[in-house]
């Protein structure tokens, strides 16, 4: 089994613990599963060991009951969950929550356990019951991440960064996993079929037939907690950053900043886990003749991402297996919006299959 630690029981966790449960009882038949099996591992060999959260409705419950808790709203694809064992302890706080989050009138809003927070010595220690840890805490949690990719190094597991705080594509953070031979992954997960791989898909589109990109938005709503954080505009900047490079790096010409805005842009409460993006793009055909192009993808949030969280936990697996060490470029380019490599989405596909199929050759 590949053991895995979780940074938060949110929804993406809430969508991985369901999604392993349905491919363990699903086998082949399991709908929708990207990479069945990378090297000699499939998604039934991911287990989840230890998890962190700070909500009172999720530390001191078992895994299963909490990843149903609110403010969790993501789909229950799987709900027949038995009791795992894994009782979700109190994590770090740190920058991990906001005060607007805290005090939001919001039905989803957190609540912070009073139970104390635990030394980094604890975290360690139980990170040392897995091989990877997975990173799911809100978008602009800066220090929290920081303390527990520092906690990882120390307990001497794989990290997999899925959220925009850059730690797999920072030099600093690169240097010092590699000094521990360890490898990182991240930063920040293109869904499966979401408004980044859409929004670079088509401006890819337009270079490959030759037309001219002039300008081009991309606006997301959702009613998920990750969307009423992201309202605080305090903790958005990485995430735009993200999602906007992302498009950038796959344009022949990048466009000015004044001719693209990506991002986060409304939070609707009973959208729930559903994620709405409308992509825009106005450019110019043959002879200079306008061209526009609108499209809008309605897709559940947090399964799209937790699909990607199993490529990537198994991948860091893969990478502890051969002793590899620091960002895995190979698979960083594929998985994530932010990449310390970026790479197109053709040659990146192919270095993932080659990763995969080098990992099985040496079994």
């Amino acid at each position: 089994m590949i053991r895995v630690a979780v940074i938060g029981v949110g929804n993406c966790t809430s969508a991985l613990v369901q999604g392993l449960a349905y491919c363990k009882a699903n086998g082949s038949k399991a709908i929708g599963v990207p990479f069945p099996k990378i090297g000699r591992y499939t998604p039934a060999d991911i287990e989840v060991v230890c998890a962190f959260d700070i909500d009172v409705r999720k530390v001191g419950h078992d895994l299963a009951d909490a990843v149903f808790a609110e403010p969790n709203c993501t789909t229950r694809f799987w709900p027949a969950l038995t009791k795992t064992g894994v009782i979700v302890q109190r994590g770090s706080t740190l920058d991990g929550v906001s005060a607007f989050m805290q005090n939001n009138p919001s039905s989803i809003h957190f609540i912070v356990s009073d139970r104390p927070e635990p030394a980094q010595s604890a975290v360690v220690a139980a990170f040392k019951e897995a091989e990877v840890v997975i990173n799911f805490l809100p978008v602009g949690s800066q220090r929290a991440t920081e303390f527990y990719a520092d906690c990882a190094i120390k307990a001497g597991v794989a990290f997999v960064n899925a959220i925009p705080v850059f730690i797999a594509s920072d030099a600093q953070w690169a240097k010092r996993f590699a000094a521990a031979k360890l490898p990182v992954l991240g930063d920040d997960f293109k869904a499966q079929i979401g408004a980044t791989i859409v929004h670079r898909s088509l401006v890819h589109l337009f270079d490959q037939r030759g037309a001219q990109v002039d300008r081009t938005y991309q606006l997301n709503i959702g009613g998920n907690s990750d969307f009423l954080n992201m309202m605080d505009p305090e903790r958005l900047s990485s995430k735009r950053t993200s999602k906007t490079e992302s498009v950038q790096t796959v344009a022949k010409q990048r466009l000015p900043e004044e001719n693209i805005r990506i991002g986060p842009s409304d939070y609707v409460d009973w959208l729930n886990d559903q994620k709405i993006a409308y992509i825009r793009m106005e450019g110019q055909v043959f002879g200079g003749v306008p061209v526009h192009l609108e499209t809008r993808l309605a897709v559940e949030d947090s399964p799209n991402a937790a699909a990607m969280a199993i490529i990537a936990i198994r991948c860091a697996r893969i990478a502890l297996d051969q002793r590899s060490c620091g960002p895995i470029e190979t698979v960083c380019g594929f998985l994530f919006k932010h990449p310390p490599k970026p790479m197109d989405d053709a040659p990146a596909y192919d270095a993932l299959t080659e990763f995969s199929q080098s990992a099985a050759a040496r079994k």
